[in-house]
């Protein structure tokens, strides 16, 4: 059996980029998988909704908002912390940097160690690293919600609950009834649960799903437009991390090492999610998470790149 490649550190192939509007002046940047960046047009500026891995990444987006419209990107959100969403924040030359306080305090406890991690797990979103100023610090940070107006466009940012990182936020701009949930929503995809509140997850998505949303843009995946495909995702992502709580769940009950309880996680997962993007990187950290959260490991252990190269090693090798 051939020996898997670190995490992403294979996958070298450049993605398909596409720009798609889910709603009035509203867009989805979406990379066969990679992470996706929205757009909101507001009558006198727009907000740019998670900033890519780098400033030369971020530029990538900065054209195709160019090409819709000539209005200065005032703010950018970050849905949350990690390091792929927000080292390119520097290029957009914003304003404001917004994000929830609990996402400005992971940064502080563990950005420098999250951007090493990400930085060895997947090299290829990381071009011209150099470029990167250092961590991005917001300048506007919340508790609960907070509106922006963009003119007379509304932005409803909002803390709907912990998923994907206890800091996650939404956008919902309520004229167009169209959402921006970061990586707390994806499609075809696998969700990385390395930072994960799996038993919270479940609750935040039917808080999403309250709004009824008319498209959303999600973390990773094709944009979604209309209830059925929304609907879908949702229960694409529920499944997937409530699958993978399960077996850890069950695996902590009758006293599995974390070794057997990948193994169980396997049977489960990979008939129904093995051929997602990200599937495999993702595995051993989901796993290892779930497992801990199942023992009564409240809050995330820091990934490092040492310990990702471990894990790796432990449950991939």
């Amino acid at each position: 059996m051939t020996a898997k490649s670190f995490a992403s550190t294979g996958d070298m192939t450049e993605k398909q980029i596409s720009f798609t509007e889910v709603g009035p002046d509203l867009y989805a940047f979406t990379a066969q998988g990679d992470p996706n960046t929205g757009v909101i047009v507001g009558e006198d500026a727009c907000m740019v909704f998670d900033a890519q891995a780098t400033p030369a990444m971020a530029q990538g987006v900065i054209e195709r908002v160019r090409k819709v419209t000539d209005k200065p990107i005032k703010y950018v959100v970050l849905s949350h912390y990690h390091a792929v969403r927000v080292l390119g924040a520097s290029a957009y030359k914003a304003q404001g940097i917004v994000a929830s306080s609990e996402t400005a305090r992971l940064i502080a406890e563990r950005g420098k160690q999250d951007w090493d991690s990400e930085y060895g797990r997947f090299p290829r979103l990381f071009r011209d690293a150099e470029s990167i100023p250092g961590l991005t610090w917001p300048n506007l940070a919340f508790t609960g919600e907070m509106t922006v107006n963009l003119g007379k466009r509304e932005v409803r940012l909002m803390q709907l609950g912990a998923g994907h990182t206890s800091g996650d936020i939404v956008a919902f701009v309520p004229d167009a009834q169209v959402m921006f949930t970061g990586d707390l929503i994806e499609y075809h995809s696998a969700c990385y649960c390395g930072d994960a509140y799996l038993r919270e997850w479940p609750g935040t998505l039917n808080e999403i799903r309250e709004f009824r949303p008319r498209a959303v843009a999600p973390g990773r995946g094709d944009a979604l437009v209309g209830a059925t495909q929304v609907n879908e995702a949702i229960g694409m992502t529920r499944d997937f991390v409530t699958s993978l709580y399960g077996v850890a769940e069950m695996s902590v009950a009758r006293g599995r090492t974390l070794k057997e309880s990948m193994a169980a996680t396997r049977e489960i997962m990979d008939p129904k999610f093995g051929a997602f993007a990200i599937y495999e990187h993702c595995l051993p950290f989901n796993v290892s998470r779930a497992y801990d959260e199942a023992s009564g490991v409240d809050d995330p252990v820091i990934w490092t790149a040492e310990r990702d190269r471990d894990m790796w090693a432990a449950l991939q090798g």
